[in-house]
């Protein structure tokens, strides 16, 4: 069979073949065949911990629409493995080599979804960088692709796997400061203004068509490339969905709630005029009903602490929980516990080891076992988490109070809010309800 028409018969969604027949079958001591697609500072933070895994997995792939960082990929491999992996300029090309096991896809936020459903339609287990989904309908795609295709799908939501917040929220669920009640969220990091940039010519050895691939076709920006991506609506969903949507899986995490009754969220891209659309100041509330509710704050300027968290290089960025016997704080560097009116510190622990490698090695473990529930982080999981960042960008987008129905997963009688909850796919890159 041909390479073209085997990779079209595995992708119809009415293909009888399972695209598990194509998977290598691994031994409990085999390594894992890896293939890293992206190779941005995310992407070779990627290859550098793969680096370290070398007993459990082979960096057996490279791929990246920019030649120049697809180069520098290869380079690093071949540094840290002694080996030069296969290098891939579409990722179509990764997903159909037999030889490949995995992919890790540290992309923009607007190629999470469509590449781990044309990842989990090959064959491929996927490792797929936060937030899941760049909407609500990609997150519900996703997890629906992952099950039909029986594939293990980790989100790089690596909390799920760092022991001191493992235990915080097992406190948290077991009464520690008695009933949790409120969940806060802090993403208070620094954030310096990108300034205003012209449109250009695309730079030799990059294919932007492919980089934009499911949004809307652009003139080159320099400003909409290399990580600005983040600040505009097309590709990114503001800092609430970039290093704001591990607090907010945290924050749900703790208060243990999935999809709210209803959304609030107001801000506005303050004290910059420049090209960034997404706001830098955000503050978004959720309402669970039965005396529970998630609150959430950006903060992209200068700023202070709260709550006692730790602040580091002017970046506050943590999680508060409040019940009915006291309060937690949690961060990066560790948990503390305060209890009673004197507000006595009742508990603390301080961060130990490594975060994102011990997230890789727990997407192995389920690579081996085929049991999506070992995951630390299974797309069901991190989709949820994404989609309350979602459903705060559209209702400060609309700029009104939003009613939702976790029931139905819609806006309760707000058609222009409802339409939010996916997008108008640029054609061929399209997203179906059949995947």
């Amino acid at each position: 069979m041909q390479d073209n028409t085997r990779r079209t018969f595995i992708r119809t969604a009415g293909a009888t073949m399972l695209a598990s027949q194509w998977s290598r079958v691994l031994g409990a001591n085999d390594r894992v065949n890896v293939a890293v697609i992206g190779l941005g500072g995310r992407g070779r933070s990627h290859v550098n911990e793969y680096g370290t895994l070398q007993s459990e997995c082979n960096i057996a792939g490279v791929c990246d629409v920019d030649q120049a960082s697809l180069e520098r990929g290869e380079a690093l491999v071949q540094k840290l493995t002694g080996q030069k992996p296969k290098g891939f300029s579409d990722m179509r090309r990764a997903f159909d080599d037999k030889d490949i096991d995995a992919v890790s896809m540290p992309l923009p936020n607007h190629w999470h979804a469509l590449a781990t459903i044309w990842a989990c339609q090959a064959g491929k287990d996927v490792y797929v960088e936060k937030p899941a989904s760049h909407n609500v309908f990609e997150g519900q795609m996703m997890t629906a692709a992952a099950r039909k295709y029986k594939r293990m799908v980790q989100i790089g939501s690596q909390s799920r796997s760092i022991p001191h917040k493992m235990k915080a929220m097992s406190l948290l669920h077991s009464g520690a400061i008695g009933k949790v009640y409120l969940a806060k969220g802090l993403c208070f990091k620094r954030r310096k203004s990108i300034g205003k940039k012209p449109d250009g010519p695309v730079p030799p050895g990059v294919n932007w068509d492919f980089f934009l691939g499911p949004a809307p076709m652009r003139a080159f920006n320099e400003n909409r490339f290399k990580y600005n991506w983040h600040w505009f609506w097309d590709t990114g969903n503001g800092d609430i969905g970039n290093q704001g949507v591990h607090e907010m899986d945290i924050a749900r995490w703790g208060l243990g709630v999935d999809m709210p009754l209803s959304v609030v969220s107001t801000g506005g891209k303050f004290a910059y005029d420049d090209d960034q659309e997404t706001p830098n100041t955000q503050l978004a509330s959720f309402d669970y009903g039965q005396g529970r509710q998630l609150v959430f704050e950006v903060r992209g300027l200068l700023t202070g602490t709260e709550g006692g968290l730790g602040q580091r290089g002017g970046n506050c960025i943590g999680n508060l929980f409040y019940g009915s016997e006291g309060w937690m704080s949690v961060d990066g560097g560790g948990f503390k516990v305060y209890k009673g009116e004197t507000n006595e510190l009742a508990m603390e622990e301080e961060a130990a080891g490594r975060d994102t490698a011990v997230h890789m090695q727990n997407f192995f473990k389920a690579v081996k076992s085929r049991n999506h529930n070992d995951l630390g982080a299974d797309v069901e999981v991190g989709a949820v988490s994404a989609a309350l960042c979602h459903l705060a960008n559209i209702s400060y987008r609309v700029g009104r109070k939003l009613n939702f129905d976790p029931r139905t997963q819609k806006f309760t009688g707000d058609a222009e809010a409802n339409k939010m909850l996916t997008r108008d796919y640029r054609k061929p890159y399209v997203i179906t309800e059949k995947v």
